[in-house]
């Protein structure tokens, strides 16, 4: 065989060997969310193919998606623990949970923080002004008792109130954000007050009927991530480009949102097959309260709380280290 032959079959075996990582990745990425505008990249990257098109940027090829929306933390946290999904949008104690009890296996991270809004804890019942008012006759809905972020606010204002954090978890049911909006609105069930999100919150405060008590803000004396998006260690490590392609995706919703919150609604509205109206959710979209950016806040202060309660074991040193490397440049708390 002659010299150039063989030079050029080496060659030949490099770039084979250069590109048979990338082909040995997945090609169809399955993402499981929560309902609400905490996910609203989620929303835009599925309406404009996002992954899909990054993916193809990368030399991929033909990557798809799969969206399954879910009503409650834990059907999204059981999806990525059981591997019928990869992606999860899920609220930020479920996450911290998930990161704490899968130290040593299967390593769940946060790829970056979703969004940042005031969850609200509205009633019907006139005279509750403060959680002190709440009484053994009250049921308060929210996604999940003990896990969801709402679950977590409520038990921080708790301590800080009554010294003690899980008085009021007697009172908890767990219902997703549209049956505890029916159930307050209609006010025909045990349900006497919500702890929900944007839109159901905003939604409920237009009947004259109900008030809001306080938001998830009090509890962190501040604005703090109410959302992420977090995968496996090994997803992420058996499949790079796919995560780049994620990673990139989320960045291009993020600037979208930022740039055409109408259009952002309407693809909202569409998948979610609401019919608020484009005005309330655009609204919503652009208000200073909210914010769809990649840096976590007050998420120290949030695992701390849950860590001091005996809710999780592992106590990271800084937020960095419930982020994979791709998010630690960038600014939080």
């Amino acid at each position: 065989m002659s010299p150039h032959l063989v030079r050029a079959l080496a060659a030949l075996l490099a770039a084979l060997a250069f590109v048979r990582p990338a082909a040995a990745e997945v090609n169809e990425v399955r993402f499981a969310r929560q309902l609400g505008l905490g996910y609203l990249q989620f929303y835009v990257m599925e309406e404009q193919k996002l992954v899909e098109k990054h993916a193809q940027r990368l030399g991929l090829g033909a990557v798809t998606t799969r969206w399954f929306p879910l009503g409650t933390p834990t059907a999204i946290s059981d999806a990525l623990l059981t591997g019928n999904a990869d992606i999860m949008g899920v609220g930020l104690p479920s996450f911290l949970t998930l990161w704490d009890k899968t130290r040593g296996n299967m390593n769940v991270n946060a790829i970056v923080a979703l969004n940042r809004q005031p969850a609200y804890l509205n009633t019907r019942v006139p005279n509750i002004k403060s959680v002190r008012d709440f009484t053994d006759k009250d049921r308060i809905a929210l996604p999940a008792p003990k896990v969801s972020v709402q679950a977590i606010m409520l038990e921080m204002i708790a301590e800080k109130t009554f010294g003690k954090h899980d008085v009021l978890d007697r009172l908890t049911v767990g219902m997703s954000h549209p049956d505890g909006t029916a159930a307050l609105l209609a006010g025909r069930t045990e349900v006497t007050a919500h702890f929900t999100s944007a839109p159901f919150q905003y939604q409920q405060l237009e009947n004259p009927a109900i008030h809001k008590v306080l938001t998830s803000y009090d509890a962190t004396e501040g604005p703090n991530t109410f959302s992420v998006a977090a995968t496996t260690a090994r997803f992420r490590t058996d499949n790079p480009q796919v995560y780049k392609a994620v990673l990139a995706a989320i960045d291009e919703a993020n600037a979208f949102i930022a740039k055409s919150p109408r259009e952002t609604a309407q693809i909202f509205l569409k998948i979610e097959n609401a019919r608020y109206p484009v005005d309330f959710i655009e609204k919503l979209i652009v208000d200073p309260e909210f914010s769809f950016a990649p840096e976590p806040e007050n998420v120290m202060k949030i695992y701390r709380f849950m860590h001091h309660v005996g809710a999780l074991k592992n106590l990271p040193a800084t937020w960095q280290d419930l982020f994979f490397d791709d998010a630690r440049g960038l600014s939080g708390s």
